[in-house]
């Protein structure tokens, strides 16, 4: 990769950066605080949310049927969820020290704040943890995966891949062979050092 294409690439993820975080602070700014992990509404919002809410036997007379029918299966994957959790976990928590790969942080990933929102009945809120732990999980996955992967192989495909990760626009491009081993070895050297938003 040409060094033009490293510096566009940086810009745009610190831009990325950027508007992510002033989307949140206009967010929050207009509707709650975060305080630590406590997300706090002011009491006017507070109160038109407590008047929104739906109690559970209304909930459950108008929510769709095939919900409920299918409402098995969907919380049945928790079993399989929860086992590829603690193999990943295990997995970057004894191999990422050994590799020198700045380690994943799942509070990054897995976040379960909706509900501290009072609109939501306890059944809508416990779908809403599931959910959050569901693909929080698989963000969560993905990222060590993508560190993984660029820690041994580093390069693009040669087809055109739908929805791959933030780490592979920095791959080597399919076939560039000149100084490859120096090239593994720099985007290895880069992985042991945590990027700003990744440090303790």
């Amino acid at each position: 990769m040409n060094e033009k294409i490293r510096q566009l690439l940086d810009q745009m993820g610190t831009l990325e950066d950027d508007l992510r975080q002033a989307v949140q602070e206009q967010e929050a700014s207009v509707l709650f605080k975060i305080r630590g992990k406590r997300v706090e509404f002011e009491q006017s919002v507070r109160q038109t949310h407590r008047r929104l809410k739906n109690g559970f036997f209304h909930w459950l007379v108008t929510n769709r049927p095939q919900n409920l029918i299918t409402g098995p299966i969907i919380y049945s994957m928790i079993v399989p969820l929860a086992i590829l959790d603690l193999c990943v976990s295990f997995y970057q928590a004894s191999c990422f020290p050994i590799y020198r790969i700045a380690k994943v942080r799942r509070g990054d990933y897995i976040v379960f704040d909706r509900q501290q929102l009072e609109y939501l009945n306890f059944i809508e809120k416990f779908h809403c943890s599931y959910c959050a732990y569901g693909s929080g999980l698989i963000a969560y996955v993905g990222e060590i995966i993508a560190r993984t992967e660029e820690y041994f192989c580093p390069i693009k495909h040669a087809r055109k891949v739908l929805g791959t990760h933030s780490r592979y626009a920095r791959f080597l491009n399919y076939g560039e062979a000149t100084d490859y081993a120096a090239k593994l070895e720099a985007a290895r050297t880069r992985l042991g050092q945590p990027a700003p938003d990744d440090a303790p």
